[in-house]
């Protein structure tokens, strides 16, 4: 394995592992204010003050201009995730975990063969291949697996 991929490969896997953790506690905050809307609004506040002290740590200060020539889709990354962290704050005790996680992730692995497959914004190309139809169609039996079980 290139050496350079082991810092990034186990930052993925922490964060995998934190993501398993973001709905238990979303859904403790869905309970307490009778909405998960409103868990995902806290959460991405104490995610947003996070991020904004690490990001004024940093010193990293580019000014507005490399923004304004981005398209109008740049801006959406923060909308899929509000989805996904209300979506499983109300998912999470009727599916349970595993089946939360699993079932995201065979979403995750289609829309991203897709994205991939077309080079789409501004990723470079990956077309779908026999072999990666192949692992698609695991995960998707690891999900039924894991809803069986």
């Amino acid at each position: 394995m290139n050496p350079a991929l082991i810092m990034p490969i186990l930052l993925v896997l922490l964060g995998g592992g934190l993501l398993a953790l973001q709905p238990p506690t979303n859904v403790m905050l869905a309970k307490a204010g009778g909405s998960p809307v409103l868990a995902a609004l806290l959460s991405f506040a104490v995610g947003t003050a996070a991020l904004l002290t690490v990001w004024l740590a940093s010193g990293n200060r580019p000014g507005t201009a490399p923004f304004a020539a981005l398209p109008w889709y740049a801006w959406l990354g923060g909308l899929y995730g509000a989805v996904y962290v209300a979506v499983a704050a109300y998912a999470a005790p009727r599916l349970g975990l595993a089946a939360l996680i699993t079932i995201g992730i065979a979403g995750q692995i289609l829309t991203a063969m897709w994205l991939d497959h077309i080079g789409a914004l501004g990723m470079p190309r990956y077309p779908i291949s026999l072999v990666r139809v192949g692992g698609a169609l695991l995960v998707v039996a690891g999900v039924v697996l894991v809803r069986r079980g």
